[in-house]
């Protein structure tokens, strides 16, 4: 029989899961691109600012041990990152993973809060973990090595939707945080460019534009918007930053292939120039078959296969552009518009809004809506309503965040 103790453990365990885990007893959401930002309340925001303004606490207790978490996520199941009373973050089910380890609650810190239907790459928190002995409650244990933390924590992530993952466990101090030492966040964003209809592969990943970009239009909008600025026309009315006055270290577009991406017949060819087709071969006896041709990233992306008569049953590749924005942090809005902030005051940051701003109006200038001298006048307008329409959610990945480690 178990023990009472036991009883009650699995008592609490099965009531926190009911309770932070909705996904249970509630459809799975899916995220459209008309889907407004999940806004937080006023009392949310007020704990989180007073928590970045208070001192921090260090603890001493010999079993506790702060833990730097890298972890990744497809943010189309999930009610933005910040944990929530009922919806399922992204921190929801890290804490969840991580009381299932430990047997206790834990307070995870991240580095950035991110909306409805955004990824990461890499997103950073911060936990401090007691190892406490189960056998004997009253000894002192050393910390968990970070592989053992990982490797657990993604145990139960796993069990729940695993569309988030702890990719990287580092031990650090008991005053290192994750959000004050962040240094540098980048941030990319994907737009999937061509009238063909999505792949299945796709959907929920990257921004579908049908019209065709140019690319060198929008990279001269992007040196408008590099650099020190008054990114007001990018800033939401909910921004708590004293000075709208940042700094875009990085701002730029790359073309790059679509992706899932596979080899194509000439490409498989050349990388394995000892495979010969044994038909082929054996009617051209003493004949080097071998392909010299090169294969362009142009080519890639106009599907290489279909010049060789293997048009039949391949979707055409829409053409992938990559637009990167790099700064310390950005403007609550400004993800969506991109700016960042060389304050060092404590500032709650929602930069994915910010950067999706600025998408949007580096698109409109690829699309030929604006021109590079509108893109100087929304700037210098310094008001939000000179923008154009926000880029949606589910195109933008938290790509790394830099520490300074010790």
């Amino acid at each position: 029989m178990p023990s009472e103790e036991v009883k009650k453990r699995f008592s609490i365990e099965s009531e926190s899961s009911s309770i932070e885990n909705p996904t249970k007893i509630t459809k799975t959401v899916e995220v459209e691109e008309e889907e407004e930002d999940i806004q937080f309340s006023d009392e949310e925001e007020e704990e989180e600012e007073e928590e970045l303004q208070k001192p921090q606490i260090i603890n001493n207790n010999p079993r506790m041990q702060r833990y730097l978490v890298a972890f990744e996520y497809h943010g189309g199941k999930f009610f933005g990152s910040q944990q929530q009373a009922v919806r399922r973050t992204v921190i929801g089910a890290l804490q969840e993973a991580f009381r299932r380890f430990i047997g206790q609650p834990v307070k995870i810190i991240s580095s950035s809060r991110t909306d409805a239907g955004v990824h990461a790459l890499s997103n950073v928190c911060h936990v401090d973990v007691e190892r406490i002995s189960k056998r004997r409650p009253g000894e002192v244990l050393p910390p968990y090595e970070p592989e053992v933390v990982r490797n657990a924590v993604n145990h139960y992530l796993l069990k729940y939707e695993g569309d988030v993952a702890v990719v990287d466990v580092r031990c650090i101090p008991a005053d290192f945080h994750a959000r004050h030492r962040a240094l540098e966040r980048t941030y990319f964003y994907r737009i999937l460019s061509g009238p063909e209809p999505l792949s299945t592969f796709e959907r929920g990943r990257a921004w579908h534009v049908e019209e065709e970009l140019d690319i060198v239009a929008i990279q001269k909008a992007c040196r408008v918007l590099v650099g020190d600025h008054d990114f007001s026309s990018f800033r939401g009315t909910g921004c708590q930053a004293k000075s709208p006055i940042k700094t875009l270290t990085e701002l730029s577009v790359t073309e790059v292939a679509s992706t899932p991406y596979f080899p194509s017949k000439v490409e498989r060819d050349q990388a394995n120039p000892m495979e010969q087709d044994p038909i082929v071969s054996s009617s051209t006896s003493g004949i080097d078959v071998t392909c010299k041709v090169s294969v362009s990233i142009k080519d890639k992306l106009g599907g290489f296969d279909a010049a060789f008569g293997e048009e039949f049953g391949r979707r055409k590749v829409h053409r992938c552009y990559v637009i990167t924005a790099r700064a310390r942090s950005f403007l609550y809005h400004q993800v969506s518009s991109l700016s960042l902030s060389l304050s060092k005051q404590l500032v709650l940051l929602n930069i994915d809004s910010q950067v999706r701003l600025l998408v949007g109006v580096l698109k409109a200038a690829g699309t030929g809506e604006i021109t590079t001298s509108d893109v100087e006048r929304i700037l210098n307008a310094k008001t939000v309503t000179a923008t154009s329409a926000t880029a949606p959610a589910y195109g933008l990945y938290l790509g790394r965040v830099k520490y300074k480690l010790p």
